[in-house]
């Protein structure tokens, strides 16, 4: 009976290795092609808040556009950057100042920028004004087997779903890699795709990019995966072999 226990620990031990391939990112990196990265810009979407600034050759004509809600004091925390925002409407406007409501939903903060020069320009508000328009609440959500879940803001236009689970501190060894679940909403349409992190065909895809408010969602893999931290590599597996071997012949006499 005891020898039997004995075998059966050490199928067990066996069957919790993890396999490289259920591990590693990028396997088939090194016969991937080269390829040309084509960056993609976030279009605005509702609850978003966006920071307009515009300037002109006389700064007292473009003030009155400016909503300032701490004078000249330099403002460096994004909260209270937050309150001199634009909150885009759930029908995809913001109500600018003097100019009234403006519809910015679908478009890209340089679009944006176009659009609002060609109103100033347009309606004999400026002339030749400069535009700036940033989203200053981008966040991303990471869910599940990563080592640090929640959500996280950026500044950049661009972070890839690399970047951005490296914001979580990296999926845990119980991560499964080869399905990481991706929801998006696009154009009032919830978008749920899976990723394979264990291949680069997933860098050549519109969600290599990740934008705005996507939920990334990692889940736990299979059992045999999961225990990968009980047994790290095959000298510690022939050791606990050669040792419950050991224990069979010495029970068997």
């Amino acid at each position: 009976m005891k020898i039997k226990f004995l075998l059966v620990v050490l199928l067990f031990v066996v069957s919790s290795c993890a396999s490289k391939k259920d591990i590693l990112y990028l396997q088939d990196a090194k016969s991937a092609d080269t390829s040309e990265i084509i960056y993609q810009s976030a279009t605005i979407q509702p609850n978003d808040i966006l920071k307009v600034y515009i300037e002109t050759l006389i700064p007292q004509a473009s003030a009155p556009y400016n909503r300032s809600l701490f004078g000249d004091i330099p403002v460096n925390n994004i909260q209270l950057l937050q309150l001199e925002g634009y909150l885009v409407s759930n029908k995809g406007y913001i109500n600018f100042p003097i100019l009234g409501e403006i519809q910015v939903s679908n478009l890209t903060t340089l679009e944006i920028e176009e659009k609002i020069k060609g109103i100033l320009e347009d309606g004999g508000h400026l002339n030749n004004p400069t535009i700036d328009v940033r989203l200053i609440n981008a966040k991303i959500t990471v869910l599940g087997e990563v080592n640090a879940p929640g959500t996280y803001n950026f500044t950049e236009q661009n972070i890839t779903i690399l970047q951005a689970l490296g914001y979580a501190g990296d999926l845990t060894i119980n991560g499964k890699r080869d399905d990481i679940i991706m929801t998006r909403d696009v154009d009032g349409i919830r978008k749920i795709t899976h990723i394979d992190l264990t291949s680069v065909e997933f860098m050549n895809s519109q969600y290599y990019y990740v934008k705005p408010n996507d939920v990334i969602i990692v889940n736990q893999n299979n059992p045999r995966v999961k225990n990968a931290g009980f047994v790290t590599n095959i000298g510690t597996v022939l050791t606990i072999a050669s040792l419950v071997l050991s224990s069979i012949i010495l029970l068997s006499r």
